[in-house]
């Protein structure tokens, strides 16, 4: 594989490249420098494990391949808590389409990122925009603030609930109902759905952001799938450009702070506090003083 081509134009390139990314192998920076990613709708599916994130996914990616449509998926799946790769849930979530021609699925570790998503996803967007796709998709585990970190990423983010979260919908993050761009009621067959979809729209309009969409959605019946793809294709807003640019700010931050900290020797510091925390008056910030320089 040539790490200096600027675009890709097959699966193969494409999985090659990722891994060269995702591990950090010998020409993975002059492969990031090189490409050309193109303006490729990205949309982000989050939202509480159960909420029937990945049915959902499951039909709207249906609908789209049967037009012809190629797609790319990113599921981020739990780390192993041996050897830190992805689970492979993909292979379950979407094995109806997995040898479709026109669909490349990639999972990602978490890798013990607070916020749900792998530190590298978003080099690995980029490699991906470098590879003619029609969409792309950002499946989340669901925990922590994934709901925020994927908004940086999407161009929507789709954040799906169930009927039975109508309860705790007041005290729903402030973050959450910011960052999404579409609300979906999936298992909308249940009675407290009509309820939910309404609060919902109640929380919305005490926020000033009675603009976002609220559906209902059946995802095993493929119920409201195609009313999903018709806002998803259109909800790209000023305030959703804005909130990404802030977003990705801290990503590169993020990059930045990992690049600095890269030959940076961790087992040394965790000697060296072994050490000195046993000393009578130890102070946390005196410690780590010594290594700003």
């Amino acid at each position: 594989m040539e790490a200096t081509s600027s675009t890709i134009s097959d699966f193969k390139t494409l999985a090659r490249s990722i891994s060269l990314v995702e591990n950090e192998a010998t020409g993975f920076e002059s492969l990031l420098e090189s490409l050309h990613p193109a303006n490729i709708p990205v949309v982000g599916f989050t939202g509480p494990p159960g909420a029937g994130k990945s049915t959902l996914l499951n039909a709207v990616i249906a609908q789209l391949l049967s037009q012809d449509k190629k797609l790319g998926l990113i599921l981020v799946d739990p780390s192993s808590p041996f050897n830190f790769g992805a689970l492979l849930g993909d292979r379950l979530r979407m094995s109806a389409h997995f040898n479709n021609p026109n669909i490349f699925i990639r999972s990602l570790a978490s890798r013990g990122s607070l916020g749900g998503l792998s530190d590298k996803i978003v080099e690995i967007l980029e490699v991906m925009k470098s590879y003619p796709f029609d969409y792309l998709f950002i499946e989340t585990v669901g925990v922590g603030q994934s709901e925020v970190e994927i908004a940086g990423l999407a161009d929507t983010t789709v954040v799906v609930l169930v009927p039975e979260a109508g309860d705790s919908i007041q005290a729903m993050k402030a973050g959450v109902m910011e960052v999404a761009d579409i609300f979906v009621v999936n298992k909308a067959d249940r009675s407290d759905a009509e309820t939910m979809a309404n609060a919902l729209l109640h929380q919305l309009h005490i926020s000033g952001r009675d603009h976002i969409p609220v559906l209902k959605t059946i995802a095993v019946e493929s119920q409201g799938v195609t009313e999903l793809i018709e806002k998803f294709t259109t909800s790209v807003t000023t305030d959703a450009a804005n909130r990404k640019v802030l977003l990705v700010a801290e990503k590169a931050l993020r990059m930045i702070r990992n690049q600095k900290m890269k030959n940076f020797d961790r087992n040394l510091l965790r000697a060296d506090l072994e050490k000195e925390i046993k000393q009578q008056g130890f102070n946390l910030y005196r410690f780590v003083k010594k290594y700003f320089d």
